[in-house]
């Protein structure tokens, strides 16, 4: 499987380049903001129009990465849906699309900011996951250790022959995770931010998505 191993608390990770997580010990997968509706709710607030393909793009490379690794649970570290207008409106045909991707597995929706109460989903609907040695959440707790969160959608650049990439990324520390947006549309916030540097230990590393996922000294 295309991705990069790392150990957090014990546990035997893989960062992939989809910018899931897998635990091959445990047969999970995790993904964070996947922001599902994000082009229908800023069509709904006035602003500007995006092409509405963002559901599917992203129900799409999830379905890749089940078929890759055949996972029995799957954990959404929150922001699932843009808000729960959007989980509220979801079209049938996605509903449906989530509901075949939930068959035959366990499926924990972890509550977000932007999604705080539960949606009419299958599924269990979890303020935080504890599955030792590692805790699941949506944001990261300041003195936590071995945790797996969201929220920020980290990405980092590096530069190769003279030319910035900017990539979303992974960011690794011996305490935790914090994984990358999933969804589409869903943006990043640089590593060089002060919530980011302070979180984050003076040994961590950025791993960049795509088709091979690169380590890096976590830029500050």
């Amino acid at each position: 499987m295309n991705g990069y191993n790392f150990t957090l608390s014990g546990a035997r990770l893989v960062a992939l380049g989809s910018g899931a997580l897998w635990w091959p010990d445990e047969n999970l997968l995790v993904v964070s903001d996947l922001h599902l509706g994000k082009s229908e709710r800023i069509a709904r607030r006035g602003g500007t129009s995006l092409p509405p393909y963002d559901i599917r793009d992203t129900l799409n490379r999830l379905a890749a990465d089940l078929a890759l690794c055949h996972a029995r649970t799957v954990v959404c570290l929150g922001d699932s849906f843009d808000d729960l207008t959007a989980a509220q409106t979801l079209p049938q045909e996605e509903r449906h699309w989530i509901l075949r991707l939930q068959a035959g597995r366990r499926w924990v929706w972890i509550e977000g900011n932007h999604d705080p109460g539960p949606v009419e989903l299958g599924g269990a609907h979890l303020a935080e996951l504890p599955l030792p040695p590692l805790t699941f959440r949506h944001i990261a707790h300041d003195h936590a250790t071995g945790e797996v969160s969201g929220h920020y959608h980290p990405k980092a650049a590096v530069n190769l022959r003279g030319r910035a990439i900017t990539r979303s990324a992974f960011l690794i520390d011996t305490n935790r995770v914090i994984l990358p947006a999933y969804g589409t549309y869903t943006g990043g916030l640089h590593t060089q931010t002060p919530v980011l540097s302070a979180l984050m230990r003076p040994e961590a590393i950025a791993v960049l998505t795509g088709p091979v996922p690169t380590a890096i000294p976590m830029p500050r």
